[in-house]
């Protein structure tokens, strides 16, 4: 089962930040968007020299789910993480995330999430990675990947908000509204009866660059920078993380150091955790 730490491997290994232009759609933003997730699958799955065949089958060995344009996550891990990949132009701009708030981790009974992602495989939660890059042309500049657990609230929190926006909205009088996922639908807003109002939220969260400046902060002057935070609990868990540990020997940019951080629904109490950065 690959992993985060394979994952940082190949990065190092490859050492080619470019990416390849994607002809998926005709928006040039969401085109760099589609190559940052081709860039990271490649990564994951170390298939940037496969040929296209080779490469497919290989995804579908490690990844039970390839996502798509509507629903998170970007793509699952078999019996492993799930991942969203973000693309940003500004160092400092925050992540969109839409209709859906954050994830602490994934759950199969997430209504957010689409029938084919819930019966990729058999699954009730996973870990999820926020994947963050700042591009450039075709150049990835930072890189960044920290996990939701240790990113965002649990669910209660945002549930919490959105259920009383949800119910603020629905206790209008005078205007019919109908079932729906979304913070609300009006039907019938017009004589005739044959236009309706969606309302939906629109997520944002500042980028982890910004939510972990405490503890990190980017070389701006480097060609490229890496950052990857792993709380201590979940680093245990990987079975291969003696590797990151034996190429700083080969790589002296790279840094595995001791920190502690902020938990999300206590930032009072304090976890510690491991930060991973590299910059050429």
């Amino acid at each position: 089962m690959k992993n985060i730490i394979d994952m940082i491997v190949t990065l190092l290994r490859r050492n080619d930040f470019t990416l390849t232009n994607s002809t998926v759609g005709n928006n040039r933003a969401n085109n760099r968007g589609d190559a940052l997730e081709i860039y990271i699958k490649n990564l994951f799955a170390d298939t940037f020299e496969c040929l296209e065949t080779e490469r497919l089958e290989k995804w579908n060995e490690i990844f039970s789910w390839s996502g798509n344009s509507s629903n998170p996550p970007d793509f699952m891990i078999r019996n492993g993480d799930a991942v969203e990949v973000k693309k940003i132009e500004s160092p400092d701009a925050a992540l969109a995330l839409n209709s859906s708030y954050p994830k602490h981790t994934l759950k199969s009974s997430s209504p957010f999430i689409s029938r084919a992602c819930r019966e990729a495989e058999f699954w009730t939660e996973k870990d999820i990675i926020y994947t963050v890059g700042v591009v450039r042309g075709n150049k990835l500049k930072h890189l960044c990947m920290v996990y939701g657990q240790d990113y965002c609230a649990s669910d209660e929190c945002y549930n919490r908000i959105r259920q009383q926006i949800k119910n603020g909205v629905e206790s209008i009088p005078d205007i019919e509204f109908s079932e729906t996922r979304e913070l609300g639908r009006v039907n019938r807003t017009d004589p005739l009866g044959i236009t309706y109002l969606r309302i939906r939220g629109m997520w944002h969260i500042e980028n982890p660059w910004r939510v972990f400046d405490y503890i990190y902060n980017r070389n701006f002057q480097a060609e490229f920078t890496f950052m990857c935070i792993i709380n201590s609990e979940k680093w245990a868990r990987l079975e291969n993380h003696e590797e990151i540990i034996k190429l700083q020997k080969d790589y002296p940019a790279l840094k595995v150091a001791e920190v502690k951080i902020k938990n999300p629904d206590n930032p009072v109490n304090l976890k510690p955790a491991k930060l991973i950065h590299y910059e050429i």
